[in-house]
């Protein structure tokens, strides 16, 4: 049954959960070997509500925290409590402008006040094993300010860095390579488009990519669509041959296949999606 998943990408999203259903467990020959895939969800921080029902989703996911959000360090001491990934969710400059809010890193900022901000929010969130970028289509793409910034995850034992990929232009993944940093990027956004068939064919793709690579990296957000769709799938995810890590267990598992830790997506989502 699961191979026919495969062979047929443009399998319909209400089958999702049938098909989990009725796949049958892997074997232990075939969890050696098993595709994975981290989730990571960003934005948290703000709600309360909607960060609990993320942390509680079924399984290793990473939680992506946003510096200086009134429950950010709350719902990190609770991921950690419950056995999850934390990670900073670093806002940084856009192309258009957009308000970054509290600890945001821009291109105009002297090295001294970059570093500053960067190193308070990382102190205030000391559960945090990498960083990836809130927004960014512009502050991606300037090697000085990533140079900055992977020196410093570097200097704080080799934080990870994932790369959103809110633009093309990015030159991130290339800078922590250079700092020697494992690193990856996103290849799915699941929730651009807010239904849940939209959210289910998402998940599918990224699961797709997945059995093609080896393992697959898909951002998601803590929107009531999202975690509907994530508490109904994950439960039955390894009924679909995928193994759910979060990103150090991805990152580890590619070095031990002496894959590099980087990829470019066969699945690009729009450049336009969070920025």
């Amino acid at each position: 049954m699961t191979s026919l998943v495969w062979r047929a990408p443009a399998l319909v999203a209400p089958l999702l959960g049938v098909l989990l259903w009725l796949a049958p467990p892997p074997t232990r020959a075939e969890e050696a070997s098993t595709p994975r895939l981290a989730i990571i969800i960003d934005d948290l921080g703000d709600r309360w509500a909607a960060g609990q029902r993320a942390i509680a989703l079924p399984g290793h996911l990473t939680y992506a925290i946003l510096p200086g959000t009134p429950q950010g360090a709350r719902l990190a001491r609770l991921a950690q409590s419950a056995g999850r990934e934390v990670i900073l969710h670093q806002p940084m400059e856009t192309l258009e402008g957009k308000p970054l809010g509290h600890g945001g890193l821009v291109s105009g900022m002297s090295r001294e006040e970059f570093l500053g901000t960067l190193r308070a929010n990382l102190d205030a969130l000391p559960q945090a094993r990498g960083v990836n970028n809130h927004m960014g289509s512009a502050l991606t793409r300037d090697s000085e300010a990533m140079g900055w910034l992977m020196s410093e995850l570097h200097r704080r034992g080799g934080l990870y860095f994932i790369d959103s990929r809110t633009t093309t232009g990015s030159v991130a993944r290339r800078v922590a390579r250079k700092e020697g940093l494992a690193t990856a990027g996103r290849d799915v956004f699941l929730d651009h488009v807010r239904t849940n068939d939209a959210i289910e064919h998402k998940l599918i793709e990224a699961m797709q990519l997945a059995h093609q690579r080896g393992s697959a990296i898909a951002i998601g957000h803590p929107y009531p669509e999202t975690l509907t769709v994530l508490e109904e799938t994950l439960p039955r995810m390894e009924r679909f041959g995928i193994r759910l890590v979060t990103v150090s267990q991805l990152l580890e598992a590619k070095q031990q296949r002496r894959d590099p830790p980087w990829h470019v997506s066969l699945f690009p989502s729009p450049t336009v999606a969070k920025n």
